[in-house]
Order: structure tokens, then C-alpha cells, then sequence
């Protein structure tokens, strides 16, 4: 009979005081809330406001990452090109940039006097700083990398001699991504969806230096928490709780996933 070893105390103990490192402000965000006004925060025109705009934007930047990100993951994942690394590098930047530096790059770059940005408004009048369009644009930034390396990764893993036997049968590319790459990789595209909303719902620095803190054109959750947090409190942690609980939400449905994968 094998057996079982008894893990040594001293990495269970060190184990626990970082689970309790991670619990204990989660305990304090809980135990200051203000639960029998809980509602009425929640839906005070404010925080209202901030997530109606908060689901906009974190939406819109979503569906933009799917759409821009599938090509990219793709393409990273499928074709040998001299740069490759530097590119994956690139698109996996945002990950460990400073998001205020990111946001400071897309001024740089999409502002009215940006590199981009002042031919957009003399060629077209397009403005994305201070606007909701700009909120959205920041999000992806931020988010786009989430989808792409889930997929990728997905695409790298995949048995790809179901797509050339579907080749051989006389399908064409497109058809042999629609009817077999896409349904192979759904559950990771899902789930780099999933992850690029919440990274995009919870994104903060490159929001308020691109789009600015405006009500009700880009004062977005996080914004509006880091607002309420003097004038009144109470909204900003029910605001907070509402990110916590979706943040929990998403890691527990994810859960499994990540797991299979390691």
C-alpha cells in the first residue's frame, strides 16, 4: 500500500498566509459595504450611469478584439515569418505595460496632434480623445491581448490533420476554418472573449488618460469608483463589489479550462 506523504508544514503554512494576503482586502471591500443601502447605490444615477457606459464600452472593445484578433492569432499561430517573435512580443505587450504609459501611447498616437489621430480629424473630423469611441479604443488595447494568446494557443495545440483532410476533399480555406478551425478552437475563442470583457470592464489607466473621466461619455466603472471614492464612499464600494463579483464570476467559469490546460 503506497503511502501518502505529509506535505512539509512550513510550505503549507506560507501557502496560507498568501491565501490570507489575497483574502483579507476582499474581507475589508465585504465588511465596509454598506449593505442595507446597497441597492440605492447601485442604482443611483451615477452608478447607473458608469455601468451603462461600463457594459458599452467593454462590449464594444470585445467584439473589436474578436474581429481584429482572430486574423492576428491566426496568423501568429500558422505562418512563419521573419519577426514573428517581435510581433507576438508586441501584441503581448499592453499585458506587462503600465496601463497610464498606455495611455500616453495612444495620446502619442490618436490624439488630434497624434501621429494618426490629426490625420483622422483633418481628413474625416474624427476625435477619439475624450469620447466614448476613445474609451473603447483604450479597452482593446488593453484587452486585445487576452483573446489573442488564448487562441493562439488553441490553434497551436489543435490536431491540424482534420483541416488537411478537409483540404483534400476539396474544400476551400474558408470553408476549412468555417466548418472545421472555427468549431475545433469555439471553446477558446469563447473563453478569450470572456477574458478580454473582463480585462476591458476593469480597465482604468489607459482610460482616464486617453478618454478622460467624463459622466456619461467615458466614465466608465472603474472611473466612477475612483470618483465616488472622496464625495461618497458607499457608491464605490457597492461599484466595487459589482466588479468583484463579476471578476470572481469569470475566473470560476474559466476555471477548468485553465486547469485542463496545465
Amino acid at each position: 500500500m503506497r503511502r501518502t506523504r505529509r506535505p512539509p508544514l512550513l510550505v503549507v503554512a506560507v501557502a496560507g498566509l498568501t491565501v490570507v494576503f489575497f483574502l483579507i482586502p476582499l474581507v475589508g471591500l465585504v465588511e465596509r459595504a454598506s449593505w442595507s443601502t446597497l441597492t440605492d447605490d447601485l442604482t443611483s444615477t451615477e452608478a447607473a450611469t458608469a455601468l451603462r457606459l461600463s457594459l458599452i464600452c467593454s462590449i464594444g472593445a470585445t467584439v473589436l478584439s474578436v474581429l481584429v484578433g482572430m486574423p492576428l492569432a491566426w496568423t501568429l499561430a500558422r505562418v512563419r515569418f521573419p519577426g514573428r517573435s517581435f510581433v507576438r512580443a508586441l501584441v503581448l505587450l499592453p499585458l506587462v505595460l503600465p496601463p497610464v504609459v498606455g495611455g500616453v501611447a495612444l495620446l502619442s498616437a490618436f490624439s488630434r496632434r497624434g501621429l494618426v489621430g490629426e490625420h483622422l480629424y483633418d481628413w474625416f473630423g474624427i476625435q477619439l480623445t475624450f469620447t466614448t469611441a476613445g474609451a473603447i479604443l483604450a479597452e482593446t488595447f488593453v484587452a486585445l491581448p487576452f483573446f489573442v494568446i488564448t487562441v493562439e494557443a488553441a490553434l497551436r495545440s489543435m490536431d491540424q490533420r482534420y483541416e488537411a483532410v478537409a483540404s483534400t476533399l476539396g474544400a476551400g480555406r474558408l470553408t476549412v476554418f468555417r466548418r472545421v478551425t472555427l468549431p475545433m478552437v469555439a471553446p477558446s475563442v469563447a473563453a478569450g472573449a470572456v477574458l478580454a470583457w473582463a480585462r476591458a470592464l476593469g480597465e482604468f489607466g489607459a482610460t482616464i488618460t486617453f478618454a478622460g473621466n467624463i459622466v456619461g461619455r467615458t466614465q466608465t466603472l472603474p472611473l466612477a469608483v475612483y470618483g465616488a471614492l472622496d464625495a461618497n464612499p458607499e457608491v464605490a464600494i457597492a461599484l466595487s463589489l459589482v466588479m468583484l463579483a463579476v471578476s470572481l464570476l469569470v475566473i470560476v467559469s474559466l476555471r477548468d479550462r485553465w486547469l485542463e490546460r496545465s
